[in-house]
């Protein structure tokens, strides 16, 4: 018997009612899944004997693993990072770039995001998940560090948020997560000084 048939539970009228413990072992096993043997090897087997519930208790929440991957990928973007204030630009910056680089760095995100960017190129969902999750919720916190930088006169009110965040951050998923070169020491503040010094050119050059 499986966690989530072990207590009786009343669902509403007109919906299904699930436990969120269950539905959060499910998504970490999802995790681990993806980490440990990559997307095309993940079965809804392995997750639910990962997770330690039956199978059932999976299908009850998806139809198979593409939702599931999708739904997992997805919450990144709601769970967010912390948009940094430090009161100039340089600073806010460094702060994205620290946050960045920490979550690229770990294990996990390490192993899962260079199968998913695979899969992505063969599955127009994945890419689309994928550029929620990574890209849109992390132009959200380079919009407002512009804006922040605008209202300091450190930046032109006209300054692009998507240059401002490939500059900051697309080195960053170069080295990690495409040919997986290690950071060397006083990398981060290097190419902070250098994105706010190609945004501060722009400005200065209108």
């Amino acid at each position: 018997m499986d966690k989530e048939s072990q207590k009786p539970r009343r669902a509403p009228a007109g919906a299904a009612a699930f436990r969120e413990d269950v539905t959060e072992a499910i998504r970490a096993a999802v995790f681990e899944e993806l980490a440990t043997v990559g997307y095309g090897r993940m079965s809804i087997e392995r997750i639910a004997r990962r997770a330690g519930v039956g199978k059932a208790a999976v299908y009850r929440r998806w139809r198979s693993k593409l939702p599931i991957v999708l739904d997992v990928v997805s919450a990144l973007a709601v769970q967010g990072m912390p948009t940094p204030d430090t009161g100039s630009l340089l600073g806010d910056v460094q702060a994205l770039l620290k946050v960045t680089a920490r979550l690229l760095q770990h294990p996990m995100a390490a192993q899962i995001l260079p199968d998913l960017l695979a899969e992505a190129a063969r599955n127009p969902d994945i890419a689309q998940a994928l550029q929620t999750a990574v890209r849109d919720s992390q132009r959200g916190i380079a919009e407002t560090i512009v804006q922040h930088a605008v209202a300091r006169g450190e930046l032109s009110a006209d300054t692009s948020v998507d240059l401002a965040l490939d500059l900051a951050c697309g080195p960053l998923y170069w080295r990690l997560v495409m040919v997986r070169s290690p950071l060397p020491a006083g990398y981060l503040e290097g190419l902070a000084r250098a994105t706010t010094a190609a945004l501060g050119a722009a400005r200065t050059a209108r």
